[in-house]
Formats: C-alpha cells, sequence, structure tokens
C-alpha cells in the first residue's frame, strides 16, 4: 500500500483543504495523474497520484483541511492488491478522527463495527480538544503570527479552534475584542442577524393584547414577505457557503485593509503612441510567436523602470524593518471563474515586451487551467492589476500583503485632449497606484507613477 499525503505547498504554508477527490475507491491510477483538489491560503491546484495503481482507500473527505504530510488515502498497487479488500473496513475509519475533533462522534459507531481498532483513535481526539493552547510553536499561519506579534498577544492564554486547537485569525480577532479568547462568538454572531427578522413578528403578534396589537399595526406590515412562503412561490433567497478561495480572498483582502494605510493617486497617461505601436504590430507579432500582443507588457516593461528608480516602491515591511528587495518579482492579477489569482512573474525586469507577454500568457493560461506551482504564487514584491481589461476605466485596488502598492490599469480609451490649445483624439487610460501610507509619501507615490506616465506616453523601445 501506497500512502498519499497532504503535499506542503510553499514553506508557509501548514495546511490544505482537500477540496475534491477526482477518483473513487476501486479505480486505477497512472502515475502522475490528477487525484484530487487541494486549496490552500496561497493556490488551488490539483495533486497527481505519487504511483500507479487503484485507489484502495479514502481517509480524508472533501471539504476537510488537515496539515501537511497528513496521509489522506492510499494506493494498492499489484503485490498488495490482495489486502486491500479488508483495509477500508478497519483501517480508513480509526484513522479518520485524528484529522480533526469533530470525527469523535463517529468513534463510538467504529468501535461497535472494529472492537479492536476502537481504542487507539480514541486518546487522539481528548487531546485534540484541550482548552489551553500549548502549541504556540507549532504550526502558526504566517498570517496569526504577525497579528500575534504586532499585538504583543501572549498566545498560551488564546483559545484555538482550528484543527487541533490551532489558533486562527479569527481566534485573535476575538481575543482582541475583549471576549477572553473565546473563539466561538465570531462564528456565532452573524447568524442571529440573520435569524431573528422571520422569527420575532409571528412572536409579537399573539403575546399582547387587542389594543397592543393595533399599535403594533404599522409596523406589521414588515411580515408581508412571508407571503413568499405560498406553495409554489420562489424561494426569496438561495444561500450557500464560500469556496474556500473565496474566504482565502476574502481573509486576504480584510487583513490588508487593517494592515496597509491604504491611499491611491490616480494619473492620466497617453498611450498613443504604444497604441499606433501595438496596431501596427499585432498582426505580425501573433504571427511570429503564436500569441497577441496586449497593452499589458508595455505596462509592465514602463512599471519595473520606475521600481528600479524607486526602490521603495518594491519594498516591503517587517514590523519596524523596511525589506528592500535585490530582485523585481511582478504579481499579475487574474481573474478566475469564482475568484483571483496573482502568479509572479520571476525578475520581470529582465525581459522585454515578448518574453514579459509570453509569461503574462503563460501564467493566466495556467491559473485559470489550476496547473500553477505553488513557488509561482509567491515572492511578488509589487503587483499589477489590470481591470481594464473589463470596462473599468479606474478603480482602487488593495495591497497585496506584504507589498507595499500597486498599480491599476484602467481601460484604454480615445478621447478629445487638448494639446497647445487644439483638441485632438488621443488614447489614454488612467493610471491608479494604491500605497501604503505607511512607508510611501504622497510624493513619492506620485514621482513613481509619473514615471510610468512618462515612460509609456514617450516609449521608444523596439518590440520586435
Amino acid at each position: 500500500m501506497i500512502d498519499v499525503e497532504m503535499p506542503q505547498m510553499g514553506e508557509s504554508i501548514v495546511e490544505g483543504t482537500l477540496t475534491k477527490w477526482l477518483k473513487k475507491p476501486g479505480d486505477k491510477v497512472e502515475r502522475d495523474e490528477p487525484l484530487f483538489e487541494i486549496s490552500t491560503d496561497k493556490v488551488d491546484t490539483e495533486i497527481p497520484s505519487p504511483a500507479a495503481g487503484t485507489l484502495a482507500e479514502i481517509l480524508v473527505e472533501e471539504g476537510k483541511t488537515v496539515g501537511i504530510n497528513t496521509v489522506v488515502g492510499r494506493i494498492s498497487d499489484g503485490a498488495s492488491a490482495p489486502s486491500s479488500p479488508a483495509a477500508p473496513a478497519a483501517v480508513a475509519p480509526p484513522a479518520a478522527p485524528p484529522q480533526a475533533t469533530v470525527a469523535q462522534s463517529d468513534g463510538a459507531s467504529h468501535a461497535d463495527a472494529a472492537p479492536p481498532a476502537a481504542p487507539t483513535p480514541a486518546p487522539a481526539p481528548a487531546q485534540d480538544t484541550g482548552t489551553v493552547v500549548e502549541e504556540t510553536a507549532g504550526p502558526l499561519s504566517p498570517l496569526v503570527r504577525k497579528m500575534a506579534r504586532e499585538n504583543n498577544i501572549d498566545l498560551s492564554r488564546v483559545k484555538g479552534t482550528g484543527i487541533g486547537g490551532r489558533i486562527t485569525k479569527q481566534d485573535l480577532e476575538s481575543y482582541l475584542g475583549g471576549q477572553s479568547g473565546t473563539a466561538v462568538t465570531p462564528v456565532a454572531a452573524p447568524r442571529p442577524v440573520a435569524a431573528p427578522p422571520p422569527q420575532q413578528a409571528p412572536v409579537h403578534v399573539p403575546a399582547p393584547p387587542p389594543e397592543t396589537q393595533r399599535q403594533a399595526a404599522p409596523g406589521a406590515s414588515s411580515p408581508a414577505p412571508v407571503q413568499a412562503t405560498v406553495p409554489g412561490a420562489p424561494p426569496a433567497m438561495r444561500v450557500e457557503p464560500m469556496s474556500i478561495m473565496r474566504q482565502k480572498i476574502a481573509e486576504h483582502m480584510t487583513f490588508s485593509k487593517h494592515t496597509s494605510a491604504h491611499v491611491t493617486t490616480v494619473h492620466k497617461a497617453d498611450l498613443t503612441k504604444v497604441a499606433k505601436l501595438r496596431d501596427k504590430l499585432k498582426g505580425s507579432f501573433q504571427a511570429q510567436y503564436g500569441f497577441g500582443l496586449t497593452y499589458l507588457p508595455f505596462m509592465v516593461r514602463a512599471a519595473v523602470a520606475a521600481l528600479r528608480e524607486f526602490p521603495l516602491v518594491n519594498a516591503s515591511i517587517e514590523g519596524t524593518n523596511i525589506i528592500y528587495h535585490r530582485d523585481i518579482n511582478l504579481g499579475i492579477a487574474v481573474a478566475l471563474e469564482n475568484g483571483l489569482i496573482v502568479p509572479v512573474i520571476r525578475n520581470a525586469d529582465e525581459k522585454n515586451i515578448v518574453g514579459l507577454q509570453r509569461s503574462i500568457v503563460d501564467l493566466a493560461t495556467r491559473a485559470r487551467s489550476r496547473q500553477l506551482r505553488p513557488d509561482e504564487v509567491t515572492g511578488g514584491t509589487f503587483s499589477i492589476t489590470n481591470f481594464g481589461s473589463f470596462g473599468s476605466i479606474f478603480a482602487t485596488p488593495v495591497i497585496n500583503q506584504p507589498q507595499v502598492a500597486i498599480l491599476g490599469i484602467g481601460a484604454v480609451q480615445k478621447e478629445p485632449v487638448v494639446i497647445e490649445d487644439a483638441i485632438a483624439i488621443r488614447s489614454t487610460a488612467y493610471l491608479a497606484l494604491t500605497f501604503d501610507h505607511r512607508l510611501i509619501d504622497g510624493a513619492l507615490a506620485d514621482q513613481f507613477t509619473a514615471k510610468v506616465k512618462s515612460i509609456l506616453e514617450n516609449w521608444s523601445e523596439e518590440v520586435m
């Protein structure tokens, strides 16, 4: 039997969520064939099978979050095939409880079915549910460590509600809110908000006497939506859980909002030279390289040149220290069907327009087909988001932590512009730089954006 483990998808990642099994027990699998899908705080991806054989058993169900190196399933090769039929009945159920304390309720039923194996998992849940966290030096996410360090939190006083008692971001927020580390409140709090409206209206009607009912009559008109429950009527709402990716995006954006002092400066750039050059070359460019020529590599090329001149924009903050990055690793925001991801072009300043366009197309294509490697979504030092591709003129993007700035590119549009007291038709776009005011002041932000604008307006570099 060959163990299938939850892989480590990056040096800072300590756990992953198994979102979908692509095979079921009894299915044959080939080596490197996609076996299951996982989601982490960095990337969603398919995990290949470590060996050829038959998927004998699944130990971790879909939707469960487990630590790295946890055995999530087993593959039977030809030599061990005879032993596989007995394995799922006796081995698979006991292996589940150590993964999460929720599995305690299953322990009794498994004990009746397989008495010899039942005593083994029993101690594990008891240890996982300890109220005092003794694993503060254990697997904590970088976000939790950062919050604890910046707020001087003694982690031994915080009750963790994550797997195995692990401390989560919500636990720290509850502790900081004066709730003595009781992490149950953040989970329960949102539910009463939605629950009372449909329940409170009927409660007030029978309780008071008729006079009180008349006084409440003006407000009683609010229960009208209850009529939507008439048989055959469509439901008033639909509720579904967030995907793991959407949960991670929400967590990262909220974290960034409360970490960086966000300020956005907007400059309008005249891209007429770039637009004419692109129109002239896009046909031959497509024929020679096999992919189209967009405006984005021009923007990236201008941005990396400006980053070389203003290295503070390419830096990051760690506590009270400024980290100056030697390399320019540029993150490019890619919109997915149900979220977004920011793959990284490493050493972007060493690539010309052709190399940048090739990297952009490659990363975007593999991001949408869930084929990115973990190291391709980490290590960015500056990011660009091209919201103009969806027609937006300009926006105020959120900084991708731990970076200190992000450049947003608006749609390129033709419009009348006054040039030396004459009106001309020019191709223009808005450049929106959101920066962390803890490190970057407005003057520096405007100088950086003005440099990007100047390079684009006076473009002189050869493309092919």
